[in-house]
């Protein structure tokens, strides 16, 4: 059986709906008065703070040396399997040596749509090649410009110094250094 229930019966100034309509115009005129805090995105930006996880994008080292030694370790970690790496032969044409580097990444993508920015790509990563950037205006008209190449995330990762340098110049012996 179904329970009834009695709604009360509204007294009179409840009735009028005065009370409601006082309240919502002293709200309004409060709010009027308030500094704003709106900002007039895109002339005004915000100020992130500097540990945001923005998109993640490939560095490499003060000699412009690709980091990334293609040993997957990201795109297993990943939990929405949104980073696909083909790894391959390190190529001649190179101006530093790479005889002591097995491999590097061919093709390296990283589908904007499916990351979820939790950065365990950049935790995992033994050889410090990928970061989270600060870059949080990501935009396009088509699903496929969001699928970013090798080129666009080292466009987007840039040089960092002071990185872990794994590798020698052949001068120097091609001996790993101490880490």
């Amino acid at each position: 059986m179904a329970k009834v229930v009695e709604r009360r019966k509204l007294n009179f100034w409840e009735e009028l709906y005065l009370p409601a309509i006082v309240d919502g115009l002293g709200r309004t005129f409060r709010q009027m008065f308030k500094p704003e805090i709106t900002l007039q995105y895109p002339e005004q930006r915000p100020v992130i703070a500097d540990d945001y996880r923005g998109a993640p994008g490939l560095v490499k080292d003060e000699e412009g040396r690709e980091k990334c030694v293609s040993c997957q370790l990201c795109e297993y970690i990943c939990p929405p399997k949104a980073i696909v790496i083909e790894p391959g032969e390190v190529s001649e044409e190179t101006s530093y040596d790479y005889s002591g580097i097995e491999k590097a990444p061919q093709e390296f993508y990283i589908d904007m749509l499916r990351c979820i920015y939790c950065g365990y790509c950049e935790e995992i990563c033994p050889e410090q090649a990928i970061f989270m950037t600060g870059e949080y205006e990501l935009n396009a008209s088509t699903r496929q410009e969001l699928v970013f190449d090798k080129a666009r995330l080292y466009k987007l990762g840039g040089t960092r110094p002071g990185l872990l340098k794994k590798w020698k110049h052949k001068d120097d012996g091609l001996a790993a250094e101490e880490h």
